[in-house]
């Protein structure tokens, strides 16, 4: 931009004051004045020119504080201008963020109804899970502790029993079904049952056994003579040692004495059909008593105690009736026989008939309850 040309005012001559009285007759024309050389400029003109120089100094002055504030306020404008575009930029921006930020949560508001649908859908399944694991927890306790119940027959030990009741005990504590409330009951009854319950030693029940078949065939039968006389019993004097003989001649003649007292016994006969009994016979009775012994044996290794306790009643009855009863082996014989008996009267495993009562019922209750359904 081009400054414009200022105007300069000059002062006008001051007027001169009219007289008061009537004017004078016109004086003739004034003469030009002529300068004369050597005199200096007239005060007015100067200060005409210091005025027009001082305005013009202003005028310069306010026309470059004019143009620097135009400039700035150009900078300023500009400045404006381009925050105005950063602003508009920025706020393109932050719509647009807005817009994909809307979507992003309209798509997780989507997911969120999604996930609630299928919460809902997986609690419903999981009720109708854990109402079917309660229905099925008493098929399942049923079958786990009639298998265990037979395992329990079949090697004679309670631990498969006890290991089934445990388990049992410990998944219906977990359970909230209250229908499974007296199985629980019934469940604690027969464990303490089983603990408490005594077995008997299978083992040292064979070792009797065994040891009964290897003395069967040394036991003096009701009618062995010559067993009754070397085995030594309570109604002779035969089991004490005799004297010894002075000399050869009293030697033989106790020989004698002995064969001689040999030939005659005179005894009490109780038990006449013992007493008749023929070597033939008395072989059969040997061998009917050892299959006897041999049956019980395999009762008990069959876990069939009544059987066992069958067997060695009729043993003991057999070794009382065919054999002599005041020998030493026959009362051995008899004092083995005894202890396998009393070991076999405590040998029946515990059943755990009020457990399975209990799940019958259970399940008989579950069964109902679908049905119903």
């Amino acid at each position: 931009m081009t400054p414009e040309p200022s105007t300069v005012l000059h002062p006008a001559p001051p007027a001169s004051p009219v007289p008061e009285a009537i004017a004078p007759e016109p004086a003739p024309p004034p003469r030009p004045m002529r300068q004369r050389p050597g005199r200096g400029v007239q005060p007015g003109l100067v200060a005409a020119w210091l005025v027009a120089a001082v305005g013009l100094t202003v005028s310069v002055l306010l026309w470059q504080k004019v143009s620097s504030m135009q400039e700035s306020l150009a900078r300023q404008s500009q400045d404006a201008g381009s925050q105005s575009v950063e602003a508009r930029t920025l706020a393109r921006q932050a719509e647009e963020s807005a817009r994909a930020m809307s979507g992003k949560v309209a798509a997780l508001e989507t997911k969120v109804a999604d996930m609630t649908a299928y919460r809902a859908q997986l609690d419903t399944l999981v009720q109708s899970v854990a109402r079917a694991r309660d229905e099925n927890l008493a098929v399942e306790l049923e079958a786990a502790v009639r298998v265990a119940q037979d395992q329990a027959q079949l090697t004679g030990s309670v631990e498969p029993l006890l290991a089934a009741l445990r388990t049992a005990e410990r998944r219906l504590t977990r359970s909230s079904d209250p229908r499974l409330a007296p199985v629980l009951r019934a469940v604690t009854r027969d464990l303490e049952r089983v603990k408490a319950a005594s077995i008997p030693d299978t083992a040292g029940l064979l070792a009797r056994i065994d040891q009964l078949l290897r003395q069967v065939d040394d036991l003096p039968a009701a009618n062995d003579v010559g067993r009754a006389k070397t085995d030594g019993g309570p109604r002779g004097t035969h089991g004490a040692p005799a004297p010894a003989p002075e000399n050869w001649w009293m030697r033989q003649w106790r020989v004698v004495l002995d064969e001689a007292r040999g030939l005659l016994r005179v005894s009490r006969v109780e038990r006449p059909d013992a007493s008749m009994l023929s070597p033939d016979q008395v072989f059969f009775v040997r061998e009917n008593l050892k299959l006897r012994l041999q049956g019980a044996r395999l009762a008990l290794l069959a876990r069939q105690y009544e059987a066992a306790r069958a067997d060695l009643a009729a043993a003991s009855s057999a070794l009382g009736t065919w054999f002599d009863p005041a020998s030493r082996r026959t009362q051995s014989a008899a004092t083995l026989l005894q202890q396998a008996q009393a070991s076999t009267k405590a040998a029946d495993l515990p059943r755990v008939e009020a457990t399975l009562l209990a799940l019958g019922n259970a399940v008989a209750a579950a069964g109902a309850t679908a049905e119903a359904r």
